[in-house]
């Protein structure tokens, strides 16, 4: 994967984010799809290209620490965990904060937060001034894409798919943070152990 991606790329898909397209790009795990977290229309138009029941959950990828305690209730047992594996391959589900729009707000007001270790995707979601609302590029029941190319043929209406090379197979790791001890939601990329008891 180009650790550091073209300019021009990553103008031209915040160019298609903040007119409202959903993209695909690469991140430290598997492709995604994603749009601007602050555009109800496009989040909308996600859930619509994905073929998602609205019931689906979404995460949101930041570009760093600082910027999650926007979004969510970050307690000093919660920021330390953060610290510890982020950025990597996993979402924390934490408290909303009330900057989250109620669009993308999961049960019990929680949400997803992702800080992918992946230059292009970091590039983009800074050059976009806001989270980026995200979900595995792959159709229900099926494996995450690999290809780009494929993902722009499986997906109709996309604004466009950044290119990275070959993405991964395996989804990030689900972890809920909002519990005492911690609850593995889905293992994936992240390994666990450490939050296991």
């Amino acid at each position: 994967m180009p650790e550091s991606p073209e300019p021009r790329k990553i103008r031209r898909a915040i160019d298609a984010l903040l007119a409202g397209e959903v993209i695909g790009y690469p991140t430290d795990t598997v492709y995604g799809l994603g749009c601007d977290l602050m555009n109800k229309k496009a989040i909308d138009r996600l859930y619509q290209i994905k073929r998602m029941d609205k019931n689906h959950n979404l995460a949101f990828i930041c570009p760093d620490l600082s910027e999650i305690a926007r979004f969510a209730i970050v307690e000093n047992h919660v920021y330390r965990v953060l610290k510890r594996f982020l950025p990597g391959p996993y979402c924390f589900i934490l408290e909303a904060t009330r900057e989250v729009p109620k669009i993308v707000h999961m049960k019990r007001k929680t949400v997803g937060i992702r800080v992918p270790n992946n230059q292009v995707i970091l590039d983009l979601v800074r050059g976009l001034g806001r989270p980026i609302i995200s979900t595995t590029a792959q159709l229900p029941g099926e494996e995450p894409f690999i290809d780009a190319k494929d993902i722009d043929r499986a997906f109709k209406g996309l604004g466009m798919v950044l290119d990275a090379g070959a993405g991964g197979m395996v989804p990030t790791t689900v972890i809920d943070l909002t519990t005492i001890p911690p609850t593995i939601v889905r293992e994936g990329a992240g390994p666990i152990d450490e939050f296991v008891e």
